[in-house]
């Protein structure tokens, strides 16, 4: 059985050991409003997105813009059904803790352990891809490092999700952070190295510069959280913690996706692909690693 499997029936477990109702999780939420405002609130901006989105590339015509596009609204799309979970207390569960962790013996609503918000690793798993998508066609890069970037980002999600689900041991659930790390740390490189040189080729550095700065540095942001907030070192509680991720991912997917959207819509000779669904620009083929 595979990991990403695994990880889903042991979250299907958890969800249905918790003693905690569907019902009362949504009550929960919403009895704390900043909490429930940090999911709402990315409700509401992801619809935003995917109507802006669909405004303003309502007049492509160029096969790679429209990708890019369609790439964009994907992150929006994945968003809106994620939170929406959150806020139903679908993908929530009170998760006990291993033994050491700061953050044992914690009662939340009644029952022993933490509220961990495991739908969060869903809406990473499915919309980071599809970010990654977006800036490697703007950056020209090739298929070959676009889908190997994909495949670290679902990697990086997935443990990162095995590591807030680990209730056997404290050290195993920082093994799986660590492990969830070193796919960042990979993924980062590709953009600050391989596709920023690209994307000085193709003509679209300007673009990528900003795009990388926002995407980077945001990221960045999500580890830390996790190591500040109630599943690592418990220094941050749920509402702040939950408000420092949809903070990141308004950065990260929204600001992102309409920073990209508008230079596309201004700028589409730099973006033109030609004819086929291709990556590089007309007469520009990426050095091979």
């Amino acid at each position: 059985m595979s990991l990403p499997t695994e990880l889903a029936f042991a979250a299907q477990r958890i969800a249905l050991e918790n003693g905690l109702t569907q019902a009362e999780l949504f009550e929960y939420v919403f009895d704390d409003t900043a909490l429930a405002l940090s999911f709402v609130l990315n409700i509401a901006l992801a619809g935003f997105t995917i109507l802006g989105i669909a405004y303003l590339g309502r007049n492509l015509t160029d096969p790679r813009s429209k990708m890019i596009a369609i790439s964009l609204m994907l992150i929006s799309v994945v968003s809106i059904s994620s939170y929406t979970g959150l806020t139903s207390g679908l993908t929530l569960s009170v998760i006990e803790m291993p033994s050491g962790h700061p953050a044992e013996g914690t009662v939340t609503a009644g029952e022993d352990g933490v509220l961990t918000m495991w739908g969060r690793y869903l809406t990473w798993t499915f919309s980071t891809p599809f970010i990654l998508i977006a800036l490697g066609m703007i950056a020209g890069s090739n298929w070959t490092k676009i889908l190997t970037t994909v495949a670290f980002t679902i990697a990086m999600c997935i443990t990162g999700l095995a590591a807030a689900l680990t209730t056997s041991s404290l050290v195993m659930r920082w093994w799986w952070f660590v492990i969830s790390s070193i796919f960042f740390l990979v993924i980062v490189y590709v953009i600050l190295v391989d596709w920023t040189a690209e994307a000085q080729k193709t003509g679209t550095g300007d673009l990528f510069n900003t795009l990388k700065l926002l995407t980077v540095v945001g990221w960045f942001g999500y580890p830390i959280l996790w190591a500040l907030g109630v599943e690592g070192f418990a220094i941050l509680d749920v509402a702040i913690t939950s408000w420092g991720y949809s903070i990141l991912d308004i950065i990260t997917k929204y600001i992102v996706t309409f920073v990209a959207m508008f230079y596309v819509i201004k700028e589409p000779d730099a973006i033109t692909g030609g004819a086929d669904y291709g990556s590089s620009l007309p007469g520009f083929t990426p050095a091979d690693d």
